[in-house]
């Protein structure tokens, strides 16, 4: 996603299919090809996206043995105002791979494109970003990381010298950092194109070697600007303070007391072995309900909140502006005016959450590029078209198509 360009609710820019060109004795590093990903075939996205972990190298996120149910309920059809549009229309024409929405804890609504099934896990690109940092609510309240105020270099003494030395956890979570970043997606030349693809530094991850060379464009705290390796970043925050994984302490903060039902994957960084908190994380369309689920809960866990309150108050709230009215970000998180919020990732990923309706709307999919307004639009009518079938009284509700 990019910065301004990010989500009128998610990103205007578009990715086209080109190769990112190497001599032919030059054997791609993994950083690289990650990075090729983005420019990858849509028949490459549709076989590959469920089969991350398996083609990067990944951390394991263990279940445990008890699961969260997700019994079924009352069947439901949305309804989109055009009247003419289906779900399997616009499944089929926005190569979604699963849709499943919760109501009240239920499922209400699951499809299944063909080769996808209960068991598939699917990347979520950034709907990781939003993982993370709940991850860091959850060591915020565990007294691993002191403060929103605390500075980057108390945590990653390499960004001393650079222009994140005294950028704050609060910032970062905002992602206004001030730091000059370009997220174009379809631009093999812009930094979240380039981030991975340099050698390794001195055995630390690919993004610390690359941000701390970049330079300041904006006092911090002043201007919001979508980065992923900021995300990155963070991820590697909360693993230096917790001494974990994040996909260790997602399986023992999360999964497993939650209740997920089976185990999800985290792609790690080739130079340190560290996960990738702005995106990589795996899992089934079921788990991410669930994460979903856990959001409506109040971030609680057998009755007993696990996020600190001071994260739990920003999070789902808006902090910044998007330049797209109705539509804010909190903590790594897009919020709504309506109190509704959402993880969001490219190619067509998210996790919605609407308390007032006590709704969860997941998607995934390989969308034919990475964003853009016709595919953000056509989201936004998908769960609009679900909120006005939960709005409609049962009776006048018609039979799935």
């Amino acid at each position: 996603m990019r910065s301004t360009i990010c989500l009128r609710l998610l990103c205007l820019v578009s990715c086209s299919a080109v190769a990112w060109p190497l001599p032919a004795s030059e054997t791609p590093s993994v950083g690289q090809q990650r990075e090729d990903v983005l420019f990858w075939s849509q028949a490459e996205h549709t076989a590959r996206f469920s089969r991350m972990y398996e083609i990067f190298p990944a951390d394991r996120v263990d279940h445990g043995a008890h699961v969260h149910a997700l019994p079924q309920g009352a069947a439901l059809t949305p309804q989109w105002k055009d009247g003419s549009t289906t779900l399997a229309g616009y499944m089929t024409t926005h190569h979604l791979a699963g849709v499943l929405v919760l109501q009240h804890g239920r499922i209400r609504l699951q499809r299944h494109a063909p080769g996808f099934d209960d068991s598939t896990r699917w990347t979520s690109f950034s709907v990781a970003k939003s993982v993370t940092s709940t991850l860091l609510g959850i060591a915020l309240r565990r007294g691993d990381i002191h403060g929103m105020d605390d500075t980057l270099d108390t945590y990653i003494p390499q960004l001393r010298d650079s222009a994140y030395a005294k950028v704050t956890v609060e910032q970062l979570l905002t992602m206004t950092s001030g730091v000059r970043w370009n997220e174009d997606y379809a631009d093999p030349h812009s930094d979240v194109a380039q981030m991975y693809r340099a050698a390794c530094e001195n055995g630390q991850a690919h993004v610390i070697s690359y941000l701390a060379k970049l330079p300041r464009a904006y006092p911090a705290g002043t201007h919001w600007n979508y980065n992923t390796a900021e995300t990155d970043l963070l991820g590697i925050l909360v693993q230096r303070a917790t001494k974990q994984s994040l996909a260790a302490y997602l399986s023992q903060a999360i999964w497993k007391p939650y209740g997920m039902a089976s185990d999800a994957y985290w792609l790690k960084d080739e130079c340190d072995g560290s996960d990738t908190g702005g995106s990589g994380l795996s899992a089934t369309l079921a788990d991410y309900a669930r994460i979903g689920q856990f959001m409506l809960d109040g971030g609680r866990i057998g009755g007993q909140p696990v996020i600190a309150e001071a994260w739990m108050h920003g999070a789902m709230r808006k902090q910044q502006d998007v330049d797209s009215p109705g539509h804010g970000y909190g903590y790594l998180w897009w919020t709504d005016t309506d109190g509704s919020y959402a993880a969001i990732g490219i190619y067509g990923q998210m996790v919605y959450v609407d308390p007032a309706r006590q709704l969860v709307i997941v998607q995934v999919g390989a969308w034919p590029q990475a964003t853009s307004k016709e595919l953000v639009a056509a989201r936004r009518d998908f769960v609009d078209a679900v909120k006005r079938a939960v709005d409609v009284p049962p009776a006048m509700a018609v039979s799935a198509r």
